[in-house]
């Protein structure tokens, strides 16, 4: 299975510059992929306060856009995430498409990051689980997901075989991307894309370094600090090959009792 990872640039305050160029890089990668992913929130990149106007929803000309481009190159798409509206509010979410041109799977981000007060433009997303995508049993995850490994545990304990994470994730923590990234596919067996976008907001620059982990901690594929569009190999056999040799997700303890309770 090849995958692409689209790392672009994304510019602040230019939702229409973004959305093009986005759309363009993607449809490259299609021509030539079974899968294409892109960054989080890369139309309109991390200027929140323009979401209202901005926001799309699920029957808009950009997702109708998206469902085309999937359809035309037969190429599943997890198009990153985009500010959507939905049921009057608005949700960072990540409309899984299939190849063919068809919205399998809505997730939006779950664990909203606090530090930057996402609460205030976004609705936290309350349903997650793994999707089918053509035949690849999936789990999403947005950006500071990352930072929770139960929430990765549970969609590896049923059944994801690859989980995605698309990010705008700091230079000045690059560090944690490169060591959450790998530690969330090692622990639960699984692929794991991250993938990050270039570029800066306020000065503060993105990391880029987007990747492709397989199960036991192998960098297949990554990028560096610049855009451009990663390529990278999957065998999906390899999920199987190493639960079956080592599997901690059968170790795992449901439930433990605190010493002392119940005497």
């Amino acid at each position: 299975m090849k995958i692409a990872l689209v790392q672009m640039e994304i510019e602040e305050r230019n939702c229409a510059g973004n959305t093009e160029h986005g759309l363009n890089l993607l449809e490259k990668a299609a021509k030539q992929s079974d899968l294409v992913i892109l960054p989080e929130i890369w139309n309109t990149g991390y200027s929140l306060g323009h979401l209202k106007e901005e926001a799309v929803t699920l029957d808009s000309p950009l997702i109708k856009t998206l469902c085309g481009i999937a359809r035309k190159y037969q190429c599943s798409l997890l198009p990153g995430s985009l500010p959507i509206r939905k049921n009057g509010r608005i949700y960072n979410m990540i409309p899984a498409i299939s190849k063919a041109g068809k919205i399998v799977y809505e997730y939006g981000k779950t664990h909203l990051f606090g530090m930057f007060e996402e609460e205030r433009f976004f609705a936290p997303g309350e349903h997650f689980n793994v999707f089918d995508l053509d035949g690849v049993c999936c789990g999403a995850t947005i950006c500071y997901d990352l930072r929770f490994p139960e929430f990765y545990r549970y969609l590896a304990l049923q059944g994801a075989q690859l989980i995605v994470c698309p990010a705008e994730w700091p230079t000045r923590r690059g560090d944690g991307f490169d060591l959450l990234s790998r530690a969330r596919a090692f622990e639960n067996h699984v692929f794991l894309a991250a993938v990050n976008c270039v570029g800066s907001f306020k000065g503060d620059p993105f990391y880029g370094h987007s990747r492709i982990i397989d199960p036991m901690n192998h960098i297949i594929a990554e990028g560096g600090d610049s855009e451009e569009i990663i390529y990278g190999e999957i065998d999906l056999e390899k999920v199987l090959k190493v639960r079956k040799n080592l599997n901690a997700l059968s170790d795992v303890r449901f439930k433990i009792v605190e010493p002392g309770v119940g005497k």
